[in-house]
């Protein structure tokens, strides 16, 4: 009786700590969410009012720029919805996407995403930088020294072929000095060494059956005067 008695009484205050660790530990991770999605006691501290702002993944665009963009003061509180403000800054032309977080207790963190350039077409004054989508960007070449293929016009389309061959044949963006159309559907690519002619609507991994070609004539000593990839399935080299 007196074993049973006392079994009964360890047991008893063995199980107690163990239900009081789990209801301290509910309440703490209940606290935590509370905090992390309704902060309604900082809206209206100064300790949680914005006192610096800090932008991330830029390029061409200025900081401060996007810093301007954002149209607050330090009467902002750091627990305020971001929605507005990533519109803000998106409207840069320079801006494809922006993402705002917060660094407590007041730092405001914009990280954007550029729209980059993909060739340069000449104006009056210098060179103008456009993006694949056929948009003006407010980069200054001379000040990035930027080496971009030249256009002779502004043309969504071409800019369009650049930026697939940008993204899925890097290495031969990387050679294409000057684009230009030269009639209703067809394109010539200078590739440094040598002009391309292609239709407009050419795939960019069409430029792989490039590589064959052009490793044969320079097996056999000979330099193209033009490549011809408006045929299906057919690399053409026209020679001097």
């Amino acid at each position: 009786m007196t074993a049973d008695t006392t079994d009964a009484g360890a047991a008893a205050s063995a199980g107690a700590p163990r239900w009081r660790r789990r209801w301290i530990a509910a309440a703490v991770v209940l606290a935590a969410v509370v905090i992390a999605s309704t902060p309604w006691w900082g809206h209206d501290l100064a300790f949680f009012r914005v006192q610096q702002v800090e932008v991330r993944g830029t390029r061409f665009a200025r900081a401060s720029e996007i810093a301007a963009r954002l149209q607050i003061d330090t009467t902002y509180s750091i627990w305020n919805a971001f929605d507005s403000l990533a519109l803000r800054v998106e409207g840069h032309p320079q801006v494809e996407r922006a993402r705002l977080s917060r660094r407590l207790p007041s730092t405001l963190v914009v990280t954007v995403e550029e729209n980059l350039p993909i060739a340069l077409v000449a104006a009056s004054g210098g060179f103008k930088a456009y993006d694949d989508r056929g948009r003006l960007l407010p980069l200054d070449p001379t000040r990035w020294k930027v080496d971009l293929p030249i256009v002779a016009r502004a043309d969504t389309a071409l800019f369009r072929l650049l930026g697939e061959i940008k993204a899925e044949m890097p290495e031969y963006y990387v050679r294409v000095s000057e684009a230009r159309r030269v009639a209703k559907d067809e394109v010539v690519l200078h590739l440094l060494d040598v002009p391309v002619r292609a239709m407009l609507d050419m795939r960019a991994d069409r430029l792989l059956q490039l590589s064959s070609v052009e490793a044969d004539l320079a097996k056999r000593h000979l330099r193209p005067v033009e490549l011809d990839l408006r045929y299906k399935d057919l690399v053409i080299a026209r020679l001097p």
